[in-house]
């Protein structure tokens, strides 16, 4: 059984009245995280001192503790730069045809559309979108989305605005019983809660790792399935091609890729500030574990969910969200501003999709700051 964590406040760097329920938009930095960027800046500051076999080692050092979370192993993992750069790589390896069907959700996000709306226009396949659920429970209508034309299904563990949820695994033995690919943006779950990819056997997953991940910005992981490593890659340089040397000091244009998923890596991903931070981070959540996240953060957004029904507001069945971050929407629309109002009383949440109040905590809150995010907005919406 997965044991809760302690409050772990000490660890962030968080002044004294602030309410910051915004790690879907934005997780703050561990203390160890921006210390390791203070002494990284130091490489580009002083560039003779650099050792040009450090950041590559690093590279690897990251890519191994990112597919430790979702039970990958480095080969599996490329390291990218966003969201979008991922989608854009799973659609020039996924291929659609006129009469089959590329299935999302409603209201999905952009970084996971883009790219799947112009190969549906390129291709003439139907961009099909699962329809809200009244429940919270989206897995019917996915389910009833994906068919026998189905080529793609393109989805996220839950829905970026509210938390409400997809069985990942319903959906995944539905793509294989039908050959359709299924690629998964994990970037509002990896890191926040358990990610098995050899339960779902998605064909790739995505996630950004600025928000749940606690990375810098400029910074994502790819996962691809061994089946899907022989594809081509968004760029061509020397870090994705065959056995890269450190140095380099002679002139090689090798024909083969480097191993595994390496081949999709983005161009210059030997950050010399990102990786070291990046590896604190995931060091850190490793040590954590995302399951105890998880069951540590499904306490307080259960505590959301019954102050907002205390209040007659909507709010996702427990059954059918994830535990980490929630939405709640009062009977009215809240004003657009809402946002920017509750931010100079010190209190930092998120309006999504104009009617969802997103609050997404972390291991550095508790009980009594989803209380004031509810006192804060019964004085302001009235």
């Amino acid at each position: 059984m997965t044991m809760p964590l302690d409050n772990q406040r000490h660890l962030f760097d968080i002044e004294d009245g602030i309410t910051y329920l915004n790690c879907a938009s934005h997780a703050p930095h561990l203390k160890t995280t921006y210390e390791a960027g203070v002494q990284a800046l130091g490489r580009k500051y002083h560039p003779w001192t650099i050792d040009n076999s450090e950041a590559p080692a690093e590279a690897e050092r990251l890519r191994g503790l990112f597919a430790g979370l979702i039970g990958a192993t480095a080969d599996d993992v490329a390291l990218i730069n966003s969201t979008s750069y991922g989608a854009a790589t799973a659609a020039k390896n996924l291929p659609a045809a006129t009469g089959q069907n590329i299935v999302v959700i409603t209201d999905q996000f952009p970084s996971n559309l883009f790219s799947w709306r112009r190969l549906a226009q390129d291709s003439g396949a139907e961009l099909r979108a699962a329809a809200w659920p009244d429940d919270g429970n989206w897995t019917p209508n996915v389910l009833d989305c994906i068919d026998a034309d189905t080529a793609i299904a393109a989805l996220p563990p839950c829905h970026w605005s509210d938390g409400a949820k997809l069985d990942l695994m319903a959906i995944g033995q539905k793509c294989r019983d039908v050959g359709a690919a299924l690629v998964i943006d994990a970037t509002q779950a990896a890191g926040a809660m358990p990610i098995d990819v050899a339960a779902i056997q998605p064909d790739f997953l995505i996630a950004s790792a600025y928000k749940w991940l606690l990375c810098p910005y400029t910074l994502a992981f790819l996962y691809a399935a061994p089946h899907r490593q022989n594809g081509a890659p968004l760029e061509m340089h020397r870090w994705n091609m065959a056995e890269p040397a450190p140095d380099a000091i002679a002139v090689e244009y090798p024909d083969d890729f480097n191993t595994g998923a390496r081949r999709y890596d983005m161009g210059e991903r030997n950050n010399f500030v990102n990786l070291p931070m990046s590896i604190k981070s995931l060091e850190q959540l490793t040590a954590w574990t995302p399951a105890a996240i998880q069951e540590t953060l499904s306490k307080l957004t259960a505590a959301a969910a019954s102050m907002a029904r205390e209040r007659g507001w909507q709010v996702a069945d427990d059954a059918h969200r994830v535990g980490h971050f929630i939405g709640v929407r009062p009977p009215q629309t809240p004003p657009s501003d809402i946002g920017a109002r509750l931010k100079t009383r010190g209190i930092h949440i998120s309006l999504r999709g104009s009617t969802s109040l997103r609050l997404s905590p972390h291991l550095f809150s508790d009980v009594a700051d989803i209380g004031r995010v509810f006192q804060a907005l019964d004085e302001e919406l009235g």
